[in-house]
């Protein structure tokens, strides 16, 4: 009845839905073994009826709509609320959510991507599930053109670019060894296909020699490459050791880490003096499981390519902070710090004053990891994703947007700041506390280097 008249979108016509979306397609955890159901009306339980007359009468607007709906389900949460209260979502929220769900689906299938509008979508949080991050992140990183019609093409040339370097890169030397002679023997019988003699002896070059000690052996180079696999493989046994994404036995965990050993030890074969530094796993983690759980199988199964290509793309403008000889140079890691230093400053002195004079705990303490690490070791990977969507969408690049989320960090805490010492401050920035994402991300946005003062909204 409503429908025709208002035009709402379809989950606006529920008093509440089943869940806004899983954090990722065909991951989310379910309750179906315990007999449990996530729905707001379980089976068996009697339905009001909505009156067409008196205070249920017919809206005549889509807020009229919205407010009937929201009392007629709160009046059922004061009735029950042990059932519905741990999950209360407006209907408003569940409005907004297909909106902007809409939103991004409409605008993810236009021949031309208008990137700003997606950055401004991006912004607010992308819908989990659908594959829609998937795209968006690819799209936002530059990965995907902004023209459709070139998606196929480009995404074909650099999964086949990513094969080609596991092959060349990833390979032991005698499996290399191996793979040259057979390709020469092959040659040799064809050209003397009619002669019959002994067999001819294969030379071996110094280089090719697994006991070369020389800087030019593929063997040598090889044995030091097998010291950062060992490295990685242990840093991914730690990796989000809740999720059995990530961590366990089973051969789909196993899969999964196997995927993430290859693009991190490939990515330190091409960059020889950064090579792997611990905790690049856990940038790493966030953007493999994101492509890994689209939706769409073909990308699922490319997920190893594309997430390599989008990994160096993310470090490309932070990549100094994990190479220790730049750490006093303009893009290093402690020039990036003194920036954090005096967003806080210039935002709120008196905080500004109580870390620096008063507590003496320097950014280098706490801020090192959150900003080597993207803030990864800071939340779970669900508050992860949603920050990440902010920073990769943000135009002045995710360094600027991720100073401002640090330094609304600091913001967030303030009075227990003030109310701390050395000690209990330390503890508290190095495991930071469980916070209101979003509270978070509209502090970091409201920042302004140009102000003295920063007055934090309640």
């Amino acid at each position: 009845m409503f429908e025709g008249k208002l035009n709402l979108p379809e989950k606006a016509c529920r008093a509440f839905p089943d869940r806004l979306g899983s954090l990722a397609a065909g991951f989310d955890i379910k309750d179906d073994r315990s007999g449990k159901s996530d729905s707001a009306f379980e089976s068996g339980e009697e339905l009001e009826i909505l009156k067409p007359n008196g205070p249920g009468s017919a809206p005549e607007s889509e807020d009229d709509y919205v407010e009937m709906m929201e009392e007629h389900f709160e009046s059922r949460v004061r009735r029950n609320p042990k059932k519905y209260g741990s999950r209360l979502v407006s209907v408003k929220e569940v409005i907004a959510a297909d909106d902007k769900r809409s939103d991004l689906e409409y605008e993810l299938s236009q021949k031309e991507i208008n990137l700003e509008k997606l950055q401004r979508i991006a912004d607010t949080g992308l819908p989990d599930g659908g594959g829609l991050r998937a795209t968006a992140w690819k799209l936002l990183l530059g990965y995907l053109p902004s023209c459709r019609d070139l998606w196929e093409k480009e995404l074909t040339e650099n999964r086949q670019k990513y094969l080609k370097l596991k092959e060349e890169l990833l390979l032991s030397p005698s499996e290399i060894t191996r793979i040259k002679d057979e390709v020469s023997n092959y040659n040799d019988q064809n050209a003397d296909n009619d002669v019959d003699g002994p067999l001819r002896r294969q030379e071996i070059s110094q280089e090719d020699h697994p006991l070369s000690s020389g800087k030019a052996s593929v063997w040598h180079q090889y044995f030091q490459h097998i010291e950062i696999a060992e490295q990685i493989g242990r840093d991914l046994q730690r990796t989000h050791p809740d999720m059995k994404f990530f961590s366990g036995d089973a051969a789909f965990s196993r899969k999964n880490r196997e995927a993430m050993r290859n693009i991190l030890l490939l990515f330190a074969k091409l960059n020889p003096v950064i090579r792997y530094v611990q905790g690049m796993n856990e940038v790493l983690a966030p953007m493999y499981y994101v492509f890994s759980t689209d939706p769409d199988e073909q990308n699922a199964e490319n997920a190893e390519a594309d997430s390599f290509s989008c990994f160096v793309r993310l470090l490309s403008d932070s990549v100094d902070h994990f190479c220790q000889q730049l750490d006093n140079s303009s893009g290093g890691i402690l020039s990036t710090l003194s920036h954090l230093a005096e967003l806080l400053k210039a935002n709120d002195e008196e905080l500004w004053r109580h870390l620096e004079y008063t507590n003496v705990i320097k950014p280098q303490y706490y801020a090192f990891r959150w900003i080597t690490l993207l803030l990864t070791q800071e939340f779970n990977l669900q508050p992860i994703l949603r920050i990440w969507d902010t920073l990769l969408s943000n135009p002045f690049g995710i360094q600027d947007m991720l100073l401002r989320v640090c330094c609304a960090m600091l913001l967030c805490m303030k009075s227990r700041l003030l109310s701390g010492d050395f000690v209990a401050n330390l503890q508290l920035l190095q495991h930071y506390p469980d916070v209101n994402i979003e509270h978070l991300l509209q502090v970091a946005r409201d920042l302004s280097p140009d102000t003295s003062s920063y007055s934090l909204s309640p």
